[in-house]
């Protein structure tokens, strides 16, 4: 890659899942926060901020690994990644792309945004039918920003993505 942009690198990411949610790339969960590209030829060095969707996540390490590696592939060894704790990831921060996608695995996207504190997950939609006929099964679910979810209508149980 002779001359490198942040547009080039971001593009990169996009090749880059979410462990956790394998079809959401880390550009569409918004955990990408800068992208710095200093230097030219040999002498590049790109680094790369990110929020990670809690402080503690234990997909973190293997994001920072996963991150080398396809910057790495594509012919720049010099590569750093930051995290940034403040301001905290918020789904706000997933993209209408990321949002499609999870509708598409089968993962009801959040109803609500954590920008808006006083709104409540009521319009959960299923992600087979587009019922807004849903209800809670259990707070949690396979991974700690899910909740289990089952639709009224179509009767199949989802899971549900958690505004935060």
């Amino acid at each position: 890659m002779p001359m490198t942009t942040q547009a080039q690198v971001l593009e990169l990411l996009d090749s880059v899942a979410d462990p956790e949610i394998p079809t959401l790339s880390i550009n569409d969960l918004g955990i990408i926060r800068d992208v710095e590209v200093h230097g030219t030829g040999q002498d590049i060095h790109v680094v790369i901020t990110i929020t990670p969707t809690y402080s503690g996540c234990p997909a973190t390490s293997v994001i920072e690994a996963d991150i080398r590696d396809v910057i790495g592939r594509a012919g720049i060894q010099n590569v750093s990644v930051k995290n940034r704790l403040q301001p905290a990831w918020t789904t706000d921060w997933i993209t209408d792309r990321g949002r499609q996608r999870l509708l598409e695995a089968g993962i009801s996207p959040p109803a609500c945004c954590a920008s808006h504190p006083l709104a409540d997950d009521t319009d959960v939609v299923c992600p087979y039918c587009q019922s807004h006929n849903t209800q809670v099964l259990s707070r949690f679910g396979s991974a700690p920003c899910k909740a289990l979810w089952r639709c009224s209508d179509c009767l199949e149980p989802f899971d549900y993505f958690k505004p935060h």
